[in-house]
């Protein structure tokens, strides 16, 4: 095996594009990423996407995006975990470069949400849930973390307002990212009157549907400083499993896929979770947030939201979270979240994140979630 760096990154502003295609969003991304590594040809494409067929009856992304971005020829596919499609597509462009298959391989996450009436598109989403004893029954993803925070509130004795401050850091660090789809600040006031969706969950708890694209270009660790003079390494790459329905599950607050696929992570590494210096969660809503840190060994069972309400999460805490805003501030195009996500870290690691970097950042994590934990990715960065 090979060790792998990221040489270059690309991104496009999230928000509701009504004027650029799904191809055109990936092929911005891709050609950023391909400038800031100084290449002109990629040996692959790997693109994370989760809704392009059910929301813009596109799919085949992988020669389509190739072909639109002047790389007709290469080896492309569409990866699909859910919400997690983009942290699988890393795993497939590391694996193939780790493994001596690909020298230079651009992954990319790309998704399209905003153009369908928004009933469509929770019912898009709703995919990913199991669709015969979740869906089916009328579950959406809303309900379902609604059903985890009531039942963690309960067992844990926690109120409502103290998840307030996971959307509050959230939003404090987007106003620095200027890619970043809400770029304001918000108060506990605000996230106390916030419109309810599915109680408790309200407007500030939940991330916004969004379109977006991003990417990286990855090569061996060997060659890397031949494409940039700020490399970062591939420490950990790892994904576990759980079952896609909540109810089936050992323990439903327990994220045993995000615990299993960050100890696989760790193990890689040779770290323990402590050593990070910031970590990218899934924060789709705010009991993600919770029980990811949980699971990822920051916090022991039911004091996940203590980390938020002690203070620790901030960009000069002890584990700055969301250094970029988010899913919840910067907005969560579902199948480019978790490149969205990589890209931050390595932003951090290369000492790029303007007014929100964390200080002498060595090591950084992203964990991207698919469905409600059914599929999680994990991936450990550090500093060249």
């Amino acid at each position: 095996m090979r060790d792998v760096s990221i040489i270059g990154l690309g991104q496009t502003v999230v928000g509701e594009h009504w004027d650029k295609s799904l191809r055109m969003l990936g092929y911005e991304a891709l050609n950023s990423a391909m400038a800031s590594a100084r290449i002109e040809r990629i040996d692959a494409l790997y693109v994370g996407n989760m809704l392009s067929g059910e929301l813009t009856k596109q799919e085949h992304l992988g020669a389509l995006i190739a072909d639109f971005s002047g790389q007709r020829g290469i080896e492309a596919m569409k990866i699909e975990a859910a919400c997690g499609s983009a942290g699988a597509a890393f795993r497939v462009g590391y694996a193939m470069v780790a493994g001596g298959m690909q020298d230079v391989v651009a992954v990319m996450g790309v998704e399209k949400m905003t153009d369908q009436e928004s009933s469509l598109t929770t019912s898009a989403l709703a995919m990913a849930a199991d669709a015969e004893y979740e869906a089916l029954q009328g579950l959406s993803f809303v309900g379902i973390n609604a059903l985890l925070m009531r039942r963690y509130m309960h067992e844990h004795g926690y109120k409502k307002d103290d998840f307030a401050q996971f959307a509050i850091n959230a939003h404090a660090n987007a106003v620095n990212n200027p890619n970043a789809m809400f770029r304001s600040l918000i108060t506990a006031r605000q996230f106390a009157d916030a419109k309810p969706i599915a109680d408790p969950i309200n407007l500030l708890d939940s991330s916004p549907i969004a379109d977006g694209a991003a990417c990286v270009i990855l090569a061996p660790t060997a060659m890397a400083r031949e494409f940039t003079d700020k490399p970062v390494r591939v420490r950990a790459s790892a994904v576990a499993t759980d079952t896609v329905a909540v109810h089936d599950r050992r323990d439903p607050l327990y994220l045993e896929g995000g615990a299993i696929s960050a100890q696989k992570a760790y193990a890689q590494a040779g770290i323990g979770p402590w050593d990070l210096d910031l970590f990218e969660v899934h924060d789709a809503f705010t009991i993600m947030s919770a029980l990811s840190l949980e699971a990822a060994g920051f916090a022991p069972r039911g004091k996940g939201v203590r980390l938020a309400l002690d203070g620790e999460i901030g960009i000069g805490g002890r584990l700055p979270i969301t250094t970029m805003g988010g899913l919840k501030a910067r907005g969560h195009p579902v199948g480019a979240t978790g490149m969205y996500q990589i890209v931050e870290v390595t932003q951090q690691l290369r000492g790029e994140a303007g007014a929100n970097q964390v200080r002498d950042a060595r090591l950084g994590m992203a964990q991207n979630i698919g469905g409600s934990g059914a599929t999680v990715v994990t991936t450990i960065l550090e500093r060249a």
